[in-house]
């Protein structure tokens, strides 16, 4: 075999067809052809495979783990699951200062879940400051363990909107104690468009929903602030958010979704605070009297 030419698969399994006897040669061809893996890989072999995963289109996970556990190793297992593929789970740990890269099986879409997350390794007012972007445009804040319950098993983080997980995990020293508050939210969509929420609070979030849902934010920040997003640009009416007590019934706060428009992150008007039982009622604007058009 002549130095640096490959033979090609197809010619490889001609020596071993039944009845054959392959030759000296031909079995150092077939050895030749394979990369051992005491190999070390060639720079040019290096450029070649750092292009090609340049040039992949697979999802992939950017993670960045900051702990300081006494030298214990701590995991943080996540599922990944697709439509009709078997489910790939990437544990992560800690990267020590660093940010590391992981990349998904397949072409999604992506639907990412905990397996099991640890809450041990925690002293006094510590605590797991966790971060993720299941999309470019938000992210999501939420604290574990010590008092905390830890994320449970099978959390749904979200379904990946882009290719990109954005994933970090922090201990962080409070200084007190932190306790969780429940807000009941009661959403009413009065329209006959997707019309979806998401709520956020000091160091906590919730993803885009649009059904009822009861928060767990913390006593520290107890106060919520909304987003909503719709596409509408077929429409010709805007739509109106209005948030109100539902206890009380007192009106607090506005948000709107625009007509040609296709709204991924609108502002919800205003912040609630210490409020338990929140209504949301989304319904049509009349754009000439500005008036709320109930369907």
């Amino acid at each position: 075999m002549e130095e640096h030419k490959i033979t090609s698969r197809e010619v490889l399994k001609t020596y071993f067809e039944k009845g054959d006897n392959p030759t000296q040669d031909q079995f150092a061809e077939l050895i030749d052809s394979l990369k051992h893996k005491e190999d070390l890989t060639t720079g040019k072999e290096a450029v070649m495979f750092a292009n090609s995963l340049a040039s992949m289109d697979n999802g992939f996970i950017n993670y960045y783990i900051n702990l300081d556990n006494g030298g214990k190793e701590v995991k943080f297992p996540l599922v990944i699951s697709q439509d009709g593929t078997e489910d790939q789970i990437i544990e992560i740990g800690n990267t020590y200062g660093s940010e590391k890269r992981q990349y998904f099986l397949d072409n999604g879409p992506y639907t990412v879940k905990a397996k099991k997350f640890p809450k041990e390794g925690l002293n006094n007012y510590e605590y797991y400051r966790l971060y993720y972007q299941i999309e470019s445009n938000y992210g999501i804040y939420r604290y574990f363990g010590n008092n905390l319950p830890t994320i449970p098993e099978g959390f749904e983080f979200g379904t990946l909107i882009d290719k990109r997980l954005v994933f970090q995990i922090y201990k962080e020293n409070l200084g007190q104690q932190l306790n969780i508050v429940n807000t009941n939210i009661k959403f009413v969509n009065y329209t006959d468009l997707p019309i979806q929420y998401r709520l956020d609070s000091g160091n906590w979030g919730h993803r885009f929903i649009d059904k009822d849902i009861v928060t767990d934010h913390y006593n520290l920040w107890d106060y919520l602030y909304f987003y909503y997003r719709a596409d509408l640009t077929k429409e010709t009416q805007n739509i109106e958010c209005r948030i109100y007590n539902d206890d009380s019934g007192q009106f607090l706060t506005t948000g709107y979704l625009y007509a040609g428009q296709n709204n991924l992150n609108n502002w919800g008007g205003g912040s609630v605070y210490g409020i338990r039982n929140i209504r949301i009622e989304c319904s049509y604007q009349d754009n000439q009297n500005n008036q709320i058009n109930f369907k």
